[in-house]
This record gives C-alpha cells, sequence and structure tokens, in this order.
C-alpha cells in the first residue's frame, strides 16, 4: 500500500480556520515540564471544552500572535488568546482559571493583588521551570479525545 492509499488521520488536529468565533486559546511552551503539567491539569477541568491549546513552538501560535505582543518567541509566558484580546503571565492565569469556572473562578481575587507583583512571582517561577521542573526534549503530542482541543 502507498502512503496516498493510507487512511486520513481519523482525529486530526484543529486549524485556526476550525475554531470557533473567538475561542479562548491557551498558548504554552510546549517543552517545559511545568507548562504541560499546567495544561494536562486544565484539560479535565474544562468540563465545557471551550479552551483550546497550542505550544508557543508552534505555527498556530505564531499565527495567533502576528498582530499582538508577545512574540511566539518568547517562551516565558502563557498565553491567553481570545479574539482580539491577549493575557499574558498572571493575567492570562487568572483568565484561564475564571473559563474554568466552580471554584477556579475564585482565582479571581487575584486581580486584587497589583499586576506588578503576581507579575514578579510569575517571573521568578518562569525563569526557573525548568531548572525545577525539568525540560523535554520535544514537544508534548496529544492524543485521544484531547486531540481535537490541540492546534495543529
Amino acid at each position: 500500500m502507498s502512503d496516498s492509499d493510507a487512511d486520513p488521520d481519523p482525529d486530526p488536529e484543529p486549524t485556526l480556520e476550525d475554531l470557533p468565533e473567538d475561542a479562548p486559546v491557551v498558548l504554552f511552551d510546549g517543552v517545559c515540564n511545568l507548562c504541560n503539567g499546567f495544561v494536562q491539569f486544565l484539560v479535565p477541568r474544562d468540563t465545557e471544552g471551550m479552551l483550546y491549546f497550542a505550544s508557543l513552538q508552534s505555527d498556530a501560535a505564531t499565527a495567533l500572535l502576528a498582530d499582538h505582543e508577545p512574540s511566539p518567541h518568547d517562551l516565558e509566558s502563557v498565553v491567553l488568546v481570545e479574539g482580539d484580546d491577549c493575557y499574558v503571565k498572571s493575567d492570562a492565569v487568572i483568565r484561564i482559571a475564571r473559563h474554568l469556572g466552580g471554584i477556579y473562578a475564585l482565582a479571581a481575587v487575584g486581580r486584587l493583588v497589583p499586576r506588578r507583583l503576581r507579575d514578579w512571582l510569575y517571573d521568578f517561577v518562569a525563569a526557573n521551570r525548568y531548572d525545577w521542573f525539568g525540560k523535554r526534549e520535544q514537544c508534548m503530542v496529544p492524543t485521544g479525545d484531547v486531540r481535537e482541543r490541540f492546534l495543529g
């Protein structure tokens, strides 16, 4: 059987064109163990399947951030893109938690802490994440039903 006769991938990863309008997309450092752990934490708790994901190293992240700051090459922050809005660092984490709803929505209380202090703590963890949690050789490859929420 030639490659052209092979069955197409039954569950292809979605593309940006497949997303609902203004769907929230979480961009993360795909080789960071802490970042991957954060995504693995989010997936089962996003019971409505609202959040989509892409590594900052992906073409999808490059396209999403083309008109935004930060650059997709700035791997120091998780990024949440919602339509024309882009959230980084602690603002992204708080906004993501609000999307989860329930008890996680209480993270919005974190906005009472000055952003400068929140982001200082975020930057401290980000600067040490590879030392503390390690780093993968390549980006995580999603499988199963989770795959439909990761942008290719």
